[in-house]
């Protein structure tokens, strides 16, 4: 049986999935209060944006207690993977070299965030080296 895919979350959507992701479970006052802190949104805002996300999947709300208490019900990593995904296909067709050449290039990257992306890029090759190795091994 296959997952159904992860739906893709609006810009709202995700903020609110920010939130939950950093705090764990919160009610619809926390999750304003969080967003508000950004710019100002209405309760009732949330409280629907909150309920449309319940429709979608994207939260869980638990209605144990008077006030309820929403959840993610997707992972952080699953999401921002989807959304790259996306993102790397409709904006540099696919190729994520387009995307770090581009990233690299427009911003200012530290020695530390380079010497981060030396090590990642090594590990990256440590594991196709390791993978093409169990591959060769085995019998033929």
């Amino acid at each position: 049986m296959s997952e159904k895919p992860i739906p893709k979350p609006t810009d709202s959507e995700l903020e609110i999935l920010q939130v939950l992701w950093q705090h764990g479970p919160s009610t619809v006052r926390f999750v304003n209060d969080q967003l508000s802190q950004k710019r100002e949104v209405g309760y009732t805002t949330t409280l629907k944006i909150l309920q449309l996300m319940l429709d979608k999947v994207l939260v869980l709300r638990e209605d144990d207690s008077k006030t309820h208490v929403y959840r993610a019900a997707v992972r952080e990593e699953e999401t921002q993977g989807l959304l790259l995904d996306r993102f790397v296909d409709a904006a540099f067709g696919g190729s994520a070299m387009k995307l770090v050449m581009q990233a690299l290039g427009t911003h200012s990257t530290s020695s530390d965030e380079l010497a981060q992306i030396r090590g990642l890029l090594n590990e990256i090759e440590q594991q196709r080296r390791s993978t093409s190795n169990d591959k060769s091994d085995e019998p033929a």
